[in-house]
């Protein structure tokens, strides 16, 4: 008989890996292991025989490399991919990588812990594989590169008392998860340098998050870093939550700022959209712009309505340019949601909302 399971082919050159990933996908009722390979050359093969919904593929690969594996696949059958990564630095920048090749998701290689550890490894890795099968995949865009961005920064700091001065400063909130980093991009690129100051959740491994907000800072107008505790919230400049701790805005006086802390999953992640709408909703009320995009499951939906009942301006990303009509629509459902757009006009409409 036919299983609607998702089938998942495994490409990674290390046994162990592939045993390990394996025994944590099956033990999914809903996911179905139908082949493991130990390099792209095999991989093709087993593609051939069985055509998977699924790919996991290691990211550092000797015979092929996983990223020129993941171009030939993409030009020829495209199948969503998921990419499997250590924590090494190198890995970061390879996956990223992928991610503008293609790849729907990240996820890091599964190693030993404590139970606590294990179990939330196997919820991100699963949920991971569900989100990439539901993934609608997308023609890859050109990778543009932009000039880099000076002001009189590189010579003097700027003075900080307007953001002491101004209370009724806006921020920005928003929170993405499958097939984010690119929409992020997107939006990013489309901002002026004097855009009010942003925290962005982005469902990723920790690791990833720095060299994604490396990656943005080299291609935007604004300023982007990884959000460290207390980092300020201010003007042209946007704060990317670190894989593995919550963030959560904060303000004292008139001053905005980030706590990036631990804790337990919520909405099944860590960091998680919902923590920071909550605490936007809390800290911000009316004078924050919240924003859902493209993501797998239901992360957000609940804060934003909370922003939503605090008087605050809300944007859900439209089904047509999602990866994934997944927490944009869970969004909406809950009646928290002011305007549904397409990716491309967001920005503008953030801009709006916060004059």
């Amino acid at each position: 008989s036919m299983s609607n399971k998702i089938k998942v082919l495994i490409v990674d050159d290390s046994a162990l890996v592939r045993q390990t990933l394996s025994d944590i996908l099956s033990s999914d009722p809903g996911i179905e292991v139908i082949g493991m390979a130990q390099d792209p050359i095999v991989a093709v093969q087993k593609i051939a025989d069985q055509l998977p919904d699924v790919i996991t593929l290691d990211v550092e690969m000797p015979r092929m490399d996983g990223i020129t594996f993941l171009q030939k696949l993409m030009s020829q059958h495209p199948i969503p991919v998921v990419m499997c990564s250590s924590l090494a630095e190198s890995g970061s920048e390879t996956a990223l990588k992928a991610l503008e090749y293609g790849a729907v998701d990240i996820i890091t290689k599964p190693k030993m812990g404590t139970k606590q550890f294990i179990e939330e490894s196997r919820i991100r890795i699963c949920d991971s594989i569900k989100a990439a099968a539901a993934a609608r995949l997308k023609p890859i865009r050109a990778i543009r590169e932009v000039s880099p961005k000076y002001s009189a920064d590189v010579i003097m700091e700027a003075p900080n008392a307007k953001a002491m001065i101004m209370t009724t400063e806006k921020v920005v909130v928003v929170g993405a998860s499958t097939g984010g980093t690119e929409a992020l991009s997107i939006f990013l690129q489309m901002l002026p340098e004097d855009t009010p100051g942003i925290v962005i959740v982005q469902h990723m491994p920790e690791n990833f998050t720095a060299a994604f907000a490396k990656r943005l800072d080299s291609i935007c107008r604004v300023t982007v870093k990884e959000a460290e505790n207390n980092d300020s919230v201010v003007r042209g400049h946007v704060l990317i939550a670190p894989g593995n701790r919550h963030t959560l805005l904060k303000r004292s006086g008139a001053r905005y700022y980030v706590e990036v802390k631990e804790g337990p999953l919520v909405s099944r992640h860590r960091p998680s959209v919902d923590v920071l709408f909550r605490s936007a909703a809390r800290y911000a009320g009316k004078n924050a712009v919240g924003v859902i995009m493209t993501g797998m499951g239901d992360d957000g939906a609940h804060g934003m309505k909370e922003l939503h009942d605090a008087g605050a301006r809300t944007i859900a990303q439209d089904e047509a340019s999602c990866v994934v009509f997944g927490m944009p629509n869970e969004a909406i459902k809950l009646g928290g949601v002011d305007k549904i757009m397409p990716l491309d006009r967001i920005a503008a409409e953030t801009l709006k909302l916060c004059l």
